[in-house]
């Protein structure tokens, strides 16, 4: 049986004693203690919802909130459908949308905090799973579609490119769609702030613990050029809608203006 971490989401082939990744200083074990669910309790408790973000790009969320509470974002591209990030529960209602649109060709996640339920999904869809080779220590369940990559970049499909940043986790990426203006989907390697005008960068966001400065500069040297309007954050309603690309520039110099 399934073992799912509650606070983070981490699934596991059976309960282990600890979650390594609440454990690591960039999550949280809770003062009440680590808990457990599994993964046929999760979708009889909870369910999954929908939004719209773009004629092209949808959100996946569970509700009632579980874990860490990211959204998944589901990219309809004419050479197949990719899943950007994961959320721990798969529902029944979820398989049936997920197939109505055409399935999913591919899975990439930003960081390790959003793996969940990841092999499961990808069983579910035949699909591959694309996770930096960097982080290939917190996998912790295997799964033969996991496909490591290495380097800064790497095309999965036309006009779809992952852009390893670093920063929050040493494989922490990002998914560029180079299609019209662009779009920018960060989980939270780029956290949008509340106003929706700027971006942060932080090693560890529950114990706010920062990024040097020379990370941040890497971070957003690596971006410079890279055309996108939009961008779109792990969590429900962290949409950038206008000039992303200068802002994550401009937030970037602001940062380490702070440091200095």
């Amino acid at each position: 049986m399934i073992t799912l971490c509650k606070t983070c989401g981490t699934s596991y082939e059976k309960q282990p004693d600890r979650c390594p990744i609440c454990e690591d200083e960039r999550q949280y074990v809770p003062h009440s203690g680590q808990a457990w669910t599994d993964f046929e309790t999760l979708t009889t408790t909870h369910t999954n919802k929908w939004q719209q973000l773009e004629p092209q790009l949808l959100s996946i969320k569970t509700v009632p909130e579980f874990a860490i509470d990211q959204r998944a974002l589901l990219l309809r591209t004419p050479h197949g459908n990719i899943l950007w990030d994961c959320i721990a529960s798969l529902d029944p209602a979820t398989k049936t949308l997920v197939s109505a649109l055409g399935g999913i060709h591919a899975i990439a996640i930003s960081h390790p905090h959003y793996y969940s339920t990841m092999q499961d999904w990808a069983e579910a869809f035949d699909a591959k799973i694309y996770l930096h080779a960097s982080d290939k220590e917190w996998v912790m369940r295997d799964s033969p579609a996991i496909q490591f990559w290495e380097g800064d970049a790497l095309e999965i499909l036309p006009s779809v490119t992952l852009l390893r940043l670093g920063g929050h986790f040493a494989g922490g990426t990002v998914l560029h769609w180079q299609a019209g203006e662009g779009i920018l989907l960060a989980g939270d390697i780029l956290q949008v702030t509340p106003g929706k005008d700027a971006v942060s960068f932080m090693w560890s966001y529950p114990n706010m613990l920062p990024l040097p400065a020379n990370i941040v500069e890497r971070i957003t040297g690596h971006l410079k050029g890279k055309r996108f309007e939009r961008l779109y954050g792990a969590f429900e309603g962290q949409n950038i809608l206008a000039q992303a690309d200068e802002i994550v520039q401009r937030s970037g110099q602001k940062y380490i203006a702070c440091l200095e």
